[in-house]
């Protein structure tokens, strides 16, 4: 590694093309952080290859862990493909990269390959200025103390719920009880998810919990229905990234049992990824106790992380969805779940089809190996579904957590849910 400060000219009329990284014979990659022309910028530069593997790779978040200093945080970036060039966003380490890897004095460097054959190799290298900024196309938007929108140039992708708890009324109580995301359309016009009200007000957008949790001398909580004091409450944003290719924010997050006390906190991390042609959204969770041992438990429909659509879809649209499992395309009006489907289970990936307002979308939701298991999946036709696992949390043993969705309008094959699956879960390999 080293720092440059040449070959700024020649690629600052390339900064802000997007292109697919498509060559005959291979692809020669440089991994480039436009620079301006001035004397006091300074470079840093590194050697690195790329493997695409054997998908396709469509939409396709690449992560790299670079050593460098911290001041090229949200600098501008990107990849030279001879006169063509692909951003990238410098970020510091997100909760997947700092589980996985050795993030010690490292920044996180994320591509998004737009649309790469498989089979593809290549070298290049990475340079990065600190003093060019990345766009940053995606945005937050606070509502203080309601909710927080994720926006990609104007689009909304993701809504933030976490208002404080409310115990003035039941109605308050159980509109303010937990927090969740809501997931916008593709066009950023209106939600594809359930808030509080409606069929099973439990059940409400983007949601992470179980209903059986034990812990300490026989104390037991319900963070899925909180309905004996129980709650799950935001407590503060620790941190916020945002720049040309995706928006994200880390959240802490108190779980508390029936007595008001903490008995866990969450780290909860949202990705909202600038893709085209759908909402790809990713979610990764850090718990720790609090109470040393933490048994969490549950059944497949009140617990571990899950889907549930709008409240349009009992009113008026359930006898239309159906599911897509790795097995085939299932039927309107029938439905998988475990226990009564001890197959059910371990799936790399479900997807949901469903109807809002004359539209057809389809849900993907994309599992991972290292995820707990066994992962006990449940699915409706309402629009809920999801998997939930038994775990053991301890001091010294959080649990960690990661999965991705994509929403698209329309329906979806078997193979097309299947490359998203194996994209998310063996991403292309970017080496220095």
């Amino acid at each position: 590694m080293r720092e440059s400060r040449t070959g700024r000219r020649a690629f600052n009329s390339q900064q802000d093309q997007k292109v697919n990284m498509v060559k005959p014979l291979s692809i020669a990659v440089s991994l480039l952080i436009a620079a301006q022309s001035t004397v006091s910028a300074e470079e840093f530069s590194t050697d690195v290859s790329i493997n695409i593997g054997d998908v396709q790779r469509i939409n396709t978040p690449v992560r790299l862990l670079v050593e460098m200093p911290e001041k090229f945080v949200g600098k501008r970036g990107g990849i030279i493909i001879g006169d063509r060039f692909l951003p990238a966003q410098i970020s510091k380490p997100g909760l997947v990269s700092t589980r996985n890897f050795d993030n010690q004095g490292k920044l996180e460097v994320t591509l998004l390959l737009a649309n790469v054959p498989p089979g593809r190799s290549s070298s290049g290298k990475l340079l990065v200025n600190d003093e060019v900024d990345a766009p940053a196309k995606l945005e937050f938007r606070d509502e203080a103390g309601k909710y927080t929108d994720i926006s990609i140039e104007g689009r909304n992708v993701l809504r933030y719920m976490y208002e404080a708890l409310d115990n003035s009324t039941k109605e308050r109580r159980m509109e303010t009880y937990k927090v969740y995301h809501h997931l916008y359309d593709p066009t950023g016009s209106k939600f594809v998810t359930k808030g509080a009200g409606g069929l099973f007000p439990h059940h409400r957008g983007l949601f992470f919990g179980f209903n059986r949790i034990s812990y300490g001398d026989g104390k037991t909580a319900d963070i899925w229905h909180c309905n004996n004091g129980e709650s799950q409450a935001h407590a503060k944003v620790i941190s916020e990234e945002s720049g040309p290719l995706f928006g994200r924010h880390t959240l802490q997050i108190e779980w508390k049992g029936k007595d008001g006390a903490v008995f866990a906190v969450e780290t909860r991390e949202m990705t909202a990824y600038n893709a085209k042609g759908g909402v790809m959204v990713e979610f990764a969770t850090k718990l720790e106790s609090k109470v040393g041992e933490l048994k969490l438990d549950g059944d497949p429909q009140h617990a571990g992380f899950q889907f549930r659509g709008s409240q349009h879809i009992p009113d008026k649209t359930k006898d239309q969805t159906y599911y897509v499992r790795p097995d085939g395309k299932g039927e309107p009006g029938k439905f998988r779940n475990w226990p009564n489907d001890k197959e059910h289970v371990n799936l790399a990936w479900h997807a949901q089809s469903f109807v809002i307002d004359e539209t057809r979308y389809t849900c993907c939701y994309l599992d991972r190996p290292d995820n707990p298991k066994e992962a006990r999946f449940s699915e409706r036709d309402y629009g809920r579904f999801g998997s939930y696992f038994e775990y053991i949390v301890s001091e010294s043993n959080p649990l960690h957590l990661n999965y991705r969705i994509w929403l698209q309008e329309g329906e979806m094959t078997v193979e097309q849910v299947d490359r998203y699956s194996k994209d998310f879960v063996s991403p292309p390999e970017v080496t220095q």
